[in-house]
């Protein structure tokens, strides 16, 4: 099981202030012309709407295909002309107007979904989106990440002789990170930390088109909006001029990616329900950060992992196949952070460690470092902290069995004080008893790595 699991409790921390930081996003296409798409694809787009929806107001098909209303209305009064769509209501004023699909309309539509079922936001062209990319580049100077925003949001957890140099180092330079060491010691945790430092805003296409194929690259569970503290700027800035709507705002992404991954992954896949294809992972963490965690656990080896990612980050570009054999360059702009509980050596021959820019070791908490998680995880809880159990567990329950100091067990343990507190109907309470009664349930007996009870029971 992945780490990225232990992740999901730890407290929440914002991102530094200057997230507010915009990205150029293009203005409205007052034209057909200015979308940079081909008529035949918004009448596509268009015909497939209203197929789908019957009578449709003008207003409805601007906020499905996220086109201005003047580029809807020079389309459409294309359609009306070639007799495949025709007025069926209007009011008192211009846009106050509904459309339908002549029969030979209803005939063209009903191919068009035969061929490529999607009917969504109209897509922005490939050579719009790499200018994007290249405009809003994490890399950038105004975009590095400082040595207080690293104390800010990892704070002492993490905090080993010369760690924040390590990690700083590492985004400054915008190479490869590796993480390494036993399982539960926060490797994933630190990896998710460290992608909300990266710093500003980005525009997210909803779709991009190469050619007649129209490739999906946004995913609201992974494109999160503005952080609550930003959305009013963000607001704001959209309000202050007329924006291109086919470009959502958002967080810089932070995709991860674990033991699932494998060489198709990292393809263009082809969704033959919609008849579109979907973006993978890695261009849809452009302009931010792409996790592989439990590297080494994949179906195909590290190396075949590390050497797919490799040159298109060095080349700032990744060539992906269409079907049919067409090759496309995406833009390729990550942060790259790559997590293991193996050996390097063991997963890399020398060659290969050697391309991956910064390798932290990431290992048991100090007992200070260890003993303020644990304050910190009641506090998420809503726990009070006991300062007498707390040093019963670390002069104890670890000390006794020769336990390491993980960052994984604080939020183990309060989660399962809370489930028995839950089963008994009482309010959860940090206390020596209900903190054995966590660590007995946490840890089998004959995992006990000092002692002989194991002997005992053989």
């Amino acid at each position: 099981m992945s780490e990225v699991d232990y992740s999901l409790h730890a407290e929440h921390v914002p991102r530094p202030s200057d997230a507010q930081l915009m990205p150029p996003l293009p203005p409205q296409p007052k034209s057909l012309r200015e979308t940079g798409l081909e008529r035949q694809l918004v009448v596509e787009l268009i015909a497939k709407a209203i197929f789908s929806g019957g009578k449709t107001h003008l207003s409805v098909l601007a906020t499905r295909l996220r086109l201005s209303i003047n580029v809807l209305r020079e389309v459409l009064d294309f359609m009306v002309g070639e007799q495949w769509a025709e007025v069926a209501w209007r009011g008192d004023s211009e846009i106050d107007v509904q459309y339908q699909l002549t029969g030979p309309g209803k005939q063209r539509a009903a191919a068009f979904l035969e061929r490529c079922a999607y009917v969504g936001a109209a897509p922005v062209t490939l050579e719009a989106y790499r200018a994007m990319v290249a405009r809003q580049s994490w890399r950038a100077q105004e975009q590095r990440v400082a040595s207080d925003d690293l104390a800010a949001v990892l704070g002492g957890a993490h905090a080993g002789p010369g760690m924040l140099d390590l990690l700083g180092a590492a985004l400054y330079a915008g190479r490869p990170l590796l993480l390494y060491g036993p399982p539960g010691s926060g490797k994933s945790t630190l990896a998710l930390q460290l992608g909300q430092l990266l710093h500003g805003l980005v525009a997210v296409p909803y779709a991009i088109v190469v050619g007649q194929d129209i490739i999906q690259l946004y995913d609201a569970a992974q494109h999160l909006p503005p952080a609550p503290q930003h959305v009013s700027h963000a607001r704001q800035a959209l309000e202050r001029r007329s924006t291109d709507i086919r470009w959502v705002l958002c967080q810089r992404p932070v995709i991860h990616v674990g033991a699932e991954l494998d060489a198709d992954m990292l393809a263009l896949p082809y969704d033959s329900s919609n008849g579109c294809y979907q973006a993978p992972p890695h261009v849809r963490a452009n302009n931010g950060m792409l996790i592989v965690d439990d590297l080494g656990r994949q179906r195909v080896s590290a190396a075949e992992v590390l050497t797919r990612l490799m040159r298109p980050l060095v080349q700032g570009m990744d060539l992906q196949s269409l079907r049919g054999g067409m090759k496309i360059s995406m833009p390729f702009d990550n942060a790259l952070v790559l997590a293991t509980n193996l050996p390097p050596g063991d997963l890399l021959d020398a060659a290969l460690l050697r391309r991956i820019g910064y390798k932290v070791a990431v290992g048991p908490l100090s007992d200070s470092a260890y003993r303020a998680l644990f304050r910190q995880q009641c506090r998420v809880a809503g726990i009070a902290i006991d300062e007498l159990a707390l040093n019963h567990l670390v002069q104890q329950l670890h000390g006794a069995e020769g336990r390491p100091l993980l960052a994984c067990y604080p939020s183990q343990l309060l989660e399962r004080i809370v489930d028995f507190a839950g089963f008994a109907g009482t309010a959860p309470r940090l206390a020596v008893a209900t903190l054995e009664q966590a660590w007995n349930s946490l840890f089998a007996s004959c995992d006990v790595p000092v002692g002989s009870l194991c002997e005992s029971i053989a």
